[in-house]
């Protein structure tokens, strides 16, 4: 059974940082590309950030400079660093895992993040 599972959500005031974790069982978590996605209520899911199999990092325009992730493939782990947040970060983020066969894609069941102060 696949699990991804997210941690390190919260409130936290404008120009703050916070670091999201997922923690994945079930995959070959090195196979799998990594990312994080965020939503906000009446709008579409949108990418934010992944992580190739191979480590390489992708960003939404909107968080280059600001956040990075990472990935420790020895902890099945992936990570999201967020520093000098913006209250239109507000969103519910959730992990995502997209293996090497179009049938290998998860969702974590999301973790909230709000900005404000």
């Amino acid at each position: 059974q696949v699990q991804l599972v997210e941690s390190g959500g919260g409130l936290v005031q404008p120009g703050g940082s916070l670091r999201l974790s997922c923690t994945a069982s079930g995959i070959l978590f090195s196979f799998y590309t990594m990312g994080w996605y965020r939503q906000v209520a009446g709008k579409e899911r949108e990418l934010v950030a992944r992580s190739s199999s191979g480590g390489t990092p992708n960003y939404a325009d909107s968080v280059k400079g600001r956040f990075t992730i990472s990935r420790d493939n020895a902890k099945n782990t992936v990570y999201l660093q967020m520093t000098t947040l913006k209250s239109e970060d507000t969103a519910v983020y959730y992990c995502h895992a997209y293996g090497p066969a179009v049938y290998l894609d998860y969702w974590g069941q999301g973790t909230q993040v709000t900005v404000s102060s």
